[in-house]
């Protein structure tokens, strides 16, 4: 037992002291969020503690060392703080003076303060909480545990960062000293919250407003907070109405100082439960604008013969700006920049007085027409949208008044929102009704047409492209002036000049008006211009015809008179702005119609000499007019936000969606069906007299036509579409609808090119069998050779040629080519069945030769590749006619790779048969070419 040693005694645990302050300064480790406090996790706990009244905090933090930490963890007091602070911009500066106060207070007090406790007795495991002899009005109330509780702790080097709980414990102790005075009478609680000397409105107010904050459901900082809140509740609404009758004495006094002092406390006051700030109501309703209507009425607007007159709604407005500039300036200057003052009342201004100025004036315009109705909903949201106009000018006096442009012009939107349903339905309604009858008039001119008297010799003033020098340069001066005509101004607030100083309403009347009759005679059919120039000619159709050499296809020079009587018909257009549009366009159509009808011709000579007619510009110039005038109506609304935004972008683009569907389906496309009926029934044996094909040359105006069609809704779009959407989007319904237009006119023409190449082929073929005579390819023995083509091959070339020139420039170069290709191709079989019919000789076949090279060259000035490669193989094939030794003659028909593939050695054999001496060298070719004699090879049974 000696060997072992004596244990010496260890310290297992450090001091009390010690204990105690690393306990004091150290910091709680909150538990984890998975951890279980009883049955339920630690996040419910801390939800429900942040939820719980102040009194209960004591109990709850005895119930457990798990509860005690919970009641001290920071995320609980955070979220109270939180709700507490919130709004409260001055609750710093609140505090720090009612501390100031309570250290004052607590120094002449001090002698009279109860012992302090010690808590270094031993371990507490319920916090900071101590039981003490507290008054029975204080037991187990938080405060009271704080007030009467003293921590000691060893003295630090450094100053902790106050907490949320700390922080909250500090407003707690102050605002408690304020809860007495509640428990006044109710006219005694403001003298008894702000004793003599008592501090200025801004503080009351804010003192007022930081214990309606404390006194809450939020905060619940005692058991009789309810009591207490309907106590401070009271004393708020008196403090208010004292402000309120500070406000109007100043305000009758002109004070704006004053009354920017109480507006401000009782700005700083309210709560914003009610939902309208009083104080600025009270102001409101004292303004004369709300009650002097009387004098103002909607029906001013009419005149004596129902139309529409905005010269009444422009004084309304005048007198309804006036005001707002004069009350809304001393707003902004007296009201605080976060109450809005500006916008209230200029929204009220809108609802209660430019409301009820619009409404009767709508109401009498819907019983008129529904087209005056659109017109005056136009014209009216026009004249209200001057109130944004004048917010923003009045905003600008005081700078800390932060109202921007899209808030001012809500005030306008939301007040005219529950006329927008009934306008965008009526106006797509009421621009389908306008294209329907204007497509039916068109109809029914149409229906009517070939029972009309029409002359048979053509009118020299009747303007056609192709009666023009030069048709590109014709249709460059029609959208030239077409783009001028749109830009100029639509009149949407429509007004009388009957006075000088209205020149400026006078300007946009006659430029309206101008627009219309601008649009209305942009029709080629009434410039005139196939006049006769000082070189005699008329026109490139009349140099084709003639044979002209120096005629050439497009002369710039030639078209300055052409212009010129344009641009004098233009500005003449323009000096006269009394004419409506439908009825200068209805006059027009008929003047043309009673200077072409003279004289009856029969219905054939009619349908071909009028394809033009078929379809109409002043048709598609009064559909954009009325298209044009609906978009300008509907662009009033554009900036419209949310759901009525939507809604009237929509009904912009339907707008012009049902444009290109009126004038595609009702006008386009029906024209050119009519047109190609009549084409396919041509028959060039009744058409000696010419080598032009009547139909063609007529269905190549009607081309022109539709492409000055195309270009001017082209125009038109850019013009006035492209702001409204995105040009790329290939799903938009524009886009869409623009695409299907093109192609509705490509189909159109390409449809139209079929037909008259039918009957332009028809017309080549009668002209070669009529004009190719019996022996032209088997002259006599001794007869004179002249090499160069014959009548039939020059007459076909000619009529050829000069119906491909007129198409160019009226349609698209990928058209121009398959019809190109197309009269290639049929010109080739014409050609075969043509050598096919005849009877050649040697001699014969130089004529041949000398046709097929005029062919080619024909087809080489066209530039088609594919085309070029099979005449030069039929040009080739004209030498099986020249060539003497029948041998040579069978060894050209077996080389299969000299015509390329295009012709097979059958093919070939058919056309050697047609020689005049075939019957001589049969046999030798048969022999040669198949190896074949009937002597020796065929057996006879």
């Amino acid at each position: 037992m000696d060997k072992f040693a004596t244990l010496e005694p260890t310290r297992l645990y450090t001091s009390n002291v010690t204990s105690k302050f690393s306990r004091s300064i150290g910091q709680h480790k909150p538990p984890a969020p998975f951890q279980l406090i009883g049955r339920l996790p630690v996040d419910i706990h801390i939800v429900i503690l942040t939820h719980a009244a102040i009194p209960d905090f004591p109990a709850l933090s005895r119930i457990s060392r798990a509860f005690s930490h919970l009641t001290k963890d920071e995320r609980v007091w955070e979220a109270r703080w939180t709700r507490f602070a919130a709004g409260n911009l001055y609750l710093d500066a609140v505090l720090d003076d009612l501390e100031s106060k309570s250290k004052t207070q607590n120094a002449v007090r001090k002698s009279t303060l109860p012992p302090t406790l010690s808590l270094d007795g031993g371990d507490d495991d319920f916090g900071d909480f101590a039981s003490v002899d507290a008054p029975p009005d204080e037991m187990g109330d938080f405060v009271g545990a704080f007030s009467s509780a003293v921590i000691t702790s060893p003295t630090l080097s450094f100053i902790p960062k106050p907490t949320f709980r700390s922080r909250y414990i500090r407003a707690h102790n102050l605002l408690k000293t304020l809860l007495p005075a509640l428990s006044s009478p109710p006219y005694a609680v403001l003298n008894a919250l702000f004793p003599e000397p008592a501090p200025g409105l801004s503080q009351q107010a804010h003192v007022l407003r930081l214990l309606s904050s404390f006194l809450s459901y939020q905060v619940k900082p005692v058991r009789n907070w309810e009591i207490l809140s309907s106590a401070l509740r009271a004393a708020s609404d008196r403090f208010d109405d004292g402000l309120l009758t500070a406000f109007d004495t100043c305000d009758s006094r002109g004070d704006e100082e004053g009354m920017k002092a109480a507006a401000q406390a009782s700005w700083d006051v309210w709560e914003g439960s009610s939902g309208h700030w009083e104080l600025a109501r009270a102001w409101a309703d004292k303004r004369e604008i709300f009650y002097d209507q009387s004098k103002w009425q909607g029906l001013d607007n009419f005149t004596d013969n129902q139309e529409l007159d905005f010269d009444a709604m422009d004084g309304f407005m005048t007198h309804v700006l006036d005001a707002l500039r004069e009350h809304g300036t001393r707003a902004v200057r007296v009201f605080p920049p976060p109450a809005n003052v500006l916008l209230s009342f200029a929204e009220r201004l809108a609802n209660e007085v430019v409301a009820e100025y619009i409404s009767p004036l709508l109401d009498r315009a819907r019983e008129l027409s529904t087209e005056l109705f659109l017109k005056a909903t136009a014209a009216t949201f026009r004249e209200a949208w001057r109130i944004v106009d004048m917010v923003m000018e009045v905003s600008k006096v005081r700078p800390e008044v932060d109202v921007t442009r899209t808030r001012a012009e809500d005030v306008v939107f939301k007040m005219f929102e529950s006329n927008m349903d009934e306008y965008l339905d009526e106006e797509v309604e009421v621009l389908k009704q306008a294209f329907e009858v204007t497509c039916r008039a068109w109809e029914k001119t149409l229906s009517d047409r070939p029972k009309l008297a029409v002359s048979a010799v053509p009118n020299p003033n009747q303007a056609r492209f192709l009666g023009s020098h030069n048709p590109a340069q014709v249709k460059r001066t029609v959208l030239a002036s077409f783009t001028d005509v749109l830009l100029l101004p639509v009149t949407i607030v429509p007004r009388t000049t009957v006075a000088v100083g209205k020149a400026f309403g006078a300007a946009l009347t006659t430029g309206g008006n101008a627009a219309v009759q601008g649009i209305a005679m942009l029709n080629p059919q009434r410039w005139g211009a196939t006049t006769t120039n000082s070189n005699g000619r008329h026109g490139y159709v009349n140099n084709f015809e003639k044979g002209d050499p120096d005629g050439t296809l497009f002369e710039i020079g030639d078209d300055e008179d052409e212009v010129v009587e344009f641009e004098k018909g233009h500005k003449k257009m323009q000096s006269s702005a009394s004419v409506s549009s439908l009825s200068t366009v209805t006059t027009a159509n008929q003047s043309m119609t009673s200077t072409r009808a003279t004289t009856p011709i029969p219905t054939s000579e009619v349908s071909f000499a009028k394809f033009d007619l078929l379809l109409s510009l002043d048709i598609a110039l009064e559909l954009i007019h009325a298209d044009r005038e609906s978009l300008k109506r509907a662009e009033t609304f554009s900036g419209y936000p949310g759901h009525y935004g939507h809604r009237v972008r929509d009904t912009i683009e339907e707008i012009f969606v049902l444009f290109l569907q009126a004038l595609a389906e009702r006008h386009i496309r029906p024209g050119f069906e009519r047109a190609i009926a009549q084409m396919r029934a041509y028959r060039p044996a009744e058409h000696e007299g010419t080598s032009s094909v009547a139909p063609l040359m007529q269905f190549f105006e009607l081309v022109h036509v539709g492409d000055t069609m195309q270009s001017m809704v082209q125009v038109y779009f850019d013009k006035e579409l492209s702001s409204h959407i995105d040009k790329t989007d290939f799903l938009n319904s524009v886009v869409r609808e623009k695409k299907r237009f093109e192609d509705t006119l490509d189909d159109c023409v390409a449809g139209g090119l079929n037909a008259g190449t039918d009957a332009l082929m028809n017309q080549v073929d009668h002209i070669i069998q009529r004009l190719t005579k019996p022996r032209e390819y088997y002259p006599a023995e001794h007869a004179a050779m002249d090499l160069g083509p014959t009548e039939g091959c020059t007459e076909a070339i000619k009529c050829l040629q000069m119906h491909c020139q007129l198409l160019k420039g009226s349609t698209s170069k990928e058209v121009l080519e398959v019809f190109y290709q197309e009269i290639g191709l049929r010109l080739i079989a014409i050609l075969q069945k043509h050598i096919k019919r005849q009877i050649i000789s040697l001699n014969g076949g130089f004529q041949i030769i000398a046709d097929l090279n005029a062919y080619h060259a024909f087809i080489t000035s066209l530039k088609i590749p594919t085309i070029i490669s099979e005449f030069s193989y039929l040009k080739m094939l004209g030498h099986v006619y020249v060539v003497e030794d029948a041998k040579d003659l069978a060894q050209i028909v077996r080389d299969v790779t000299r015509y390329g593939g295009a012709y097979r050695p059958e093919d070939i054999y058919e056309f050697i048969q047609r020689r005049s001496d075939w019957k001589k060298i049969e046999k030798t070719v048969d022999k040669t070419m198949y190896n074949l004699s009937f002597k020796e090879d065929c057996i006879i049974c």
